[in-house]
């Protein structure tokens, strides 16, 4: 069979209620296009889901990454339920959406993308993160944890498949550059970077033994691309699991450390990621916080069989107990740092206005 393609799409089209939720409305439409597509023979399979207020499109195809057939039924899709949710008047309709027309590719033009091409082995278990109120850098930490990390991931001791470790794409969103770093070479180096996950994202994860993807996430971020403020970004990230590459325990693992990542009320504050089912997947306090999804499924010959909702286990209770802790804490920090991000990241701010107006005010000091 040829290469399969997988590929995650995601926008925020509109929320229900304010940013914590998506309308059922919104979904069933998704679903009800997406039908079409697959009945015409373009896709081969597909899922819709949401994470709080994003729309979560995944498809199957042989159309390789990047294509601009498969990224116009995206696009064409997020437009028509942004109509939708105009009429339902959800909040901040179509906020992702940074351009009136396609122009061949999603890419640059607000939706966050995932996309992989490989040939499916003979069991093909893949995972499908979600995140929402936080950034493309939420995934460097567990992405170094499940594929660098032999604490978390013993495969990498005992595996053979796995003893030569991975290779980690990362790029700088800002300066648009990139580097290969290979894991545990360039292991100190490594960390260098990705410590600064608002600069230095993992965009892709390779095998060093086989030199197959191994991960791929989604480094798209909306302020770069407009200008301004428009949303936060709510990342997707895609992980191929057993056979030469992590179990799914080990993959999932990371995430009961409810890790601090930027974003939450007005894409401006640092907070847990918190792993929850789906149905909890409506972020409402604070605007959070930020919460992250994982959809399991088996691909088989381009059909998804699945989802397995992994979060919804109760051996994960623990970490959202412990987020609820974090969040208590660090919310009574309210407007100080480092609840609040850096001036340099904030998403909102007000410091142009306040410095123009108190500038006769500075004096010198020594």
């Amino acid at each position: 069979m040829a290469e399969i393609t997988l590929s995650v799409i995601k926008a925020d089209i509109g929320g229900y209620v304010g940013h914590s939720s998506s309308h059922p409305e919104i979904l069933a439409r998704a679903e009800q296009l997406l039908e079409k597509h697959k009945s015409e023979g373009t896709i081969i399979d597909f899922h819709v889901t949401r994470v709080g207020d994003d729309c979560e499109l995944i498809m199957t195809h042989q159309k390789g990454v990047d294509n601009s057939e498969i990224h116009k039924i995206a696009w064409d899709t997020f437009v028509d339920l942004t109509e939708l949710a105009k009429k339902l008047k959800l909040y901040g309709a179509g906020q992702d959406l940074l351009s009136d027309a396609f122009s061949g590719n999603v890419k640059g033009m607000g939706p966050g993308v995932a996309e992989m091409s490989f040939t499916e082995r003979p069991s093909e278990p893949i995972l499908i993160f979600m995140g929402d109120k936080t950034s493309p850098g939420a995934w460097n930490y567990p992405l170094y944890k499940i594929f660098a990390d032999p604490f978390n991931t013993i495969g990498l001791v005992i595996d053979p498949k796995m003893h030569k470790g991975f290779s980690f794409e990362v790029v700088n969103v800002k300066e648009h550059k990139k580097v290969t770093l290979h894991a545990p070479d360039d292991l100190y180096d490594l960390l260098v970077l990705i410590g600064a996950s608002e600069d230095y994202m993992i965009k892709s994860v390779h095998s060093r033994e086989t030199g197959e993807i191994a991960a791929v996430s989604s480094t798209q971020k909306l302020s770069l691309i407009a200008g301004r403020y428009v949303g936060k970004d709510d990342p997707v990230m895609i992980v191929r699991c057993q056979s030469g590459f992590p179990a799914v325990g080990e993959v999932l693992e990371p995430f009961t450390n409810p890790y601090l990542v930027s974003g939450w009320m007005r894409g401006s504050h640092f907070g847990p990621f918190m792993p929850v089912a789906v149905d909890d997947a409506n972020p409402a306090r604070f605007d959070g916080p930020p919460r992250v999804i994982a959809l399991g499924f088996q691909l088989a010959n381009g059909k998804l069989i699945g989802p397995r909702d992994h979060f919804a286990d109760p051996s994960f209770d623990n970490a959202r107990r412990i987020a609820n802790e974090i969040a208590d804490y660090i919310r009574r920090m309210g407007p100080f740092e480092p609840h609040r991000l850096p001036l340099s990241e904030m998403e909102y701010t007000t410091m142009p206005q306040v410095m123009e107006k108190l500038k006769d005010r500075f004096q010198p000091f020594e």
